[in-house]
């Protein structure tokens, strides 16, 4: 899925939670500047290691995306996020932060797993979650990413979800693209 979407990044791009890099091979030559939100030291240095000998500059910020991000208002062309909100503490105030460096004309790529339309897979989601939130470095496997999108102000452009192979409660995903 990363090399569906990501590829659609252009100009200046914030990638938030980018940790150990997975999605830099999917940048085309359309992204002239790359920021990364990673608060993981060690995601982070694998990160620096993919980026080496990269035509775009990959600059890392240090810190969780809830924090005001250091780049001036409407100064970014695209946002990526992939599986990342399932595991921010505040996701709404992190999208708030994307929203608030989101040029008008930008918009936000999204690839993200969480709850699902079925109510026999939700209610293993909210069972699962407390437990998996401990083993899985903060995962959410119930949050219902259309909504969060909504309710920090985005407008959801294109929406698609569906099942990956695997487990039911882990496996729900949405994709699409959302602007401000």
């Amino acid at each position: 899925m990363r090399g569906d979407w990501v590829p659609q990044a252009r100009g200046v791009v914030l990638e938030i939670g980018i940790g150990s890099g997975l999605n830099l091979p999917f940048y085309s030559a359309e992204v002239r500047r790359i920021y990364g939100v990673e608060p993981s030291p060690e995601l982070q240095k694998l990160a620096r290691k993919r980026s080496v000998g990269k035509a775009i500059h990959v600059e890392l910020f240090s810190q969780c995306a809830e924090e005001p991000l250091p780049l001036p208002d409407q100064s970014v062309d695209t946002v990526v996020i992939t599986w990342t909100l399932c595991s921010i503490a505040d996701p709404t105030r992190a999208l708030r932060q994307m929203k608030r460096v989101l040029k008008p004309s930008g918009r936000l790529i999204f690839v993200e797993h969480g709850r699902a339309p079925d109510s026999g897979v939700a209610a293993w989601q909210d069972r699962l979650t407390p437990l998996w939130k401990r083993i899985g470095g903060g995962c959410h496997l119930n949050r219902k990413i259309d909504d969060l999108l909504l309710e920090a102000g985005f407008a959801i452009d294109e929406l698609r979800t569906k099942y990956l192979p695997g487990p039911r409660p882990m496996t729900y995903t949405y994709q699409g693209f959302a602007h401000v």
